[in-house]
């Protein structure tokens, strides 16, 4: 939605994450971050080292509504190591998301700046990588490429860098 709104003039600028397709728009990339595995201190993987991609084979995953490209990110990377999408329940925001996990309704993928500025209780989660899985959110400036401040976002996309680099270097692989 964020994209067609963009190109309707709703909007002048987002900070979105891809894909962004419209061809009328200025797509500058920002940085991108890896995606943590996060499950209740009581689910069979908690006790694991190490958790490799076959050991979510058949597990239940929750995510966020299906209009939302984190959804459908999820759910592809769910159908490519054999894990199921909870249909059944799902989260209307990353917060919801992990209120859930901690109540034992499934496991979740979440965005690693999320898991750093969200969850602070460690003893309710465990949070993880998985080995095998390199599945990241891209994030970007977009803006028309017909508008006049034009180099004003660009100079904005440059600085957002640089301000990520310096803070979230532990986080985020700055493109």
């Amino acid at each position: 939605d964020l994209e067609q709104e963009v190109v309707n003039g709703h909007h002048d600028l987002v900070l979105t994450t891809q894909p962004v397709q419209s061809q009328e728009l200025i797509v500058t990339p920002l940085f991108s971050e890896p995606l943590r595995l996060v499950m209740a201190r009581d689910h069979r993987l908690a006790r694991k080292n190490r958790i490799n991609i076959s050991d979510l084979f058949g597990e239940e995953v929750i995510t966020i509504g299906e209009h939302h490209l984190f959804h459908h990110q999820i759910s592809n990377l769910c159908q490519r190591i054999g894990a199921t999408v909870r249909r059944d329940y799902e989260g209307t925001s990353l917060d919801t998301l992990r209120h859930m996990v901690v109540m034992g309704m499934g496991i979740a993928f979440l965005p690693a700046l999320y898991v750093k500025s969200e969850i602070r209780a460690r003893d309710e989660l465990i949070i993880s990588d998985v080995q095998g899985i390199s599945e990241r959110r891209n994030h970007v400036l977009a803006w028309r490429a017909s508008s006049p401040a034009r180099g004003l976002f660009k100079s904005l996309g440059d600085r957002i860098k640089d301000i990520a680099a310096k803070e979230l270097q532990d986080v985020l692989t700055i493109q």
